[in-house]
């Protein structure tokens, strides 16, 4: 753990810790660039954790190489800094062996989405029970600013001088093709919203992917100020509510609604009527209304949802072998399994 079993939580009424947002404050000195997003995004998570109501010693952050990957030093849990795009495939394994943890990967767009872009998907169709965040501000910014696999056609860095020629992937879209189970986006600079999603995320049984937008000062400044602006926020954020109609703006006065052709289209209320409007279902099956939703805007510069995109229950991995094990258990008897698993052609290594 970052900065051992330090609590400064009282106890319940359970003699169980009741534990805040202090706890998972870890003793190092917090080093972002000023305005990075990254702060916005740790302190939703710490002030978030302690609704889990786990131990400390039972949740565990695995990050990849990155700004990102500093996160898990100023987590005063157990943590893994990992190296580049592996952090997917270190806590599947930890998943995997130790079902009893609140296990969360988290990861910058070129960590997550280049290098680790393997790991990623294998995890959300496997749907194995951990948490991924990736901070998406649309750069690599650790080392200075090249394009990621998110950065938008055109953009212009050092990497890509002339402008980038490279269709940058949608997040969302690549989660839900892999089969994600669990699927949604918020914002840095909204800490309600960040926290909102967050805890759908930790309450779904299987592989929860979240993508944050978040802020890069020094490389992609303001990058996502249409969507975190004051002045402009109402107008561009489409926020997603399981059962309502997709509705959005100052007044309300947009919404979101299907063509004759199935696309989606943003329509003036007014105009279309309350009936024609899209009611969101988180929980639909079939994912390709929450891929359509993923593709509604194209640029971060238009309307854009926020929110809950899918989820829905499907199997989660090891469930069904554990159950297996433990009914074996239960009518063989531990010795009689003991003996049978080494029973017949066994042999010791001797060193």
């Amino acid at each position: 753990m970052a900065d051992g079993a330090r609590y400064h939580a009282s106890e319940n009424g359970s003699g169980v810790a009741t534990l805040t947002k202090q706890d998972f404050v870890s003793g190092q000195e917090t080093r972002w660039c000023p305005g990075c997003g990254d702060y916005a995004v740790l302190a939703a998570v710490q002030e978030f954790l302690p609704e889990l109501g786990l131990p400390l010693e039972r949740i565990v952050f695995v990050t990849g190489i990155g700004c990102a990957g500093r996160f898990a030093y100023y987590m005063n849990t157990y943590g893994l800094h990992g190296i580049h795009g592996r952090a997917p495939a270190l806590a599947t394994g930890l998943a995997v062996s130790r079902p009893d943890l609140s296990v969360w990967a988290l990861g910058g767009d070129g960590d997550m989405l280049s290098i680790g872009g393997n790991h990623l998907i294998h995890a959300l169709r496997r749907n194995i029970p951990i948490k991924i965040l990736v901070l998406n501000n649309q750069v690599y910014g650790l080392t200075k600013g090249q394009t990621s696999p998110t950065s938008e056609l055109g953009k212009v860095t050092k990497s890509t001088p002339f402008g980038s020629e490279d269709q940058p992937f949608n997040p969302l879209a690549l989660a839900l093709g892999a089969g994600a189970s669990f699927v949604a986006r918020t914002v840095d600079r909204d800490r309600h919203h960040v926290i909102e999603v967050l805890r759908a995320a930790s309450e779904h049984p299987g592989a929860a992917f979240v993508e944050i937008y978040h802020n890069c000062p020094i490389f992609n400044d303001e990058a996502y100020a249409a969507l975190t602006d004051k002045d402009t926020k109402d107008a561009h954020q489409i926020r997603l509510e399981h059962g309502l109609p997709i509705r959005f703006g100052a007044e309300r006065e947009r919404g979101v609604a299907r063509r004759p052709d199935g696309s989606l289209a943003i329509v003036e209320v007014a105009d279309a009527g309350e009936d024609a409007l899209l009611v969101h279902d988180a929980h639909r099956a079939d994912p390709s209304m929450a891929f359509a939703l993923a593709h509604l805007s194209q640029r971060v510069s238009e309307p854009t949802p926020i929110g809950v995109f899918r989820a829905v229950e499907r199997p989660v991995h090891g469930e069904s072998s554990r159950e297996e094990l433990e009914a074996a258990h239960e009518a063989i008897g531990p010795g009689e399994l003991e003996a049978l698993l080494h029973g017949g052609a066994t042999w010791t290594v001797e060193s």
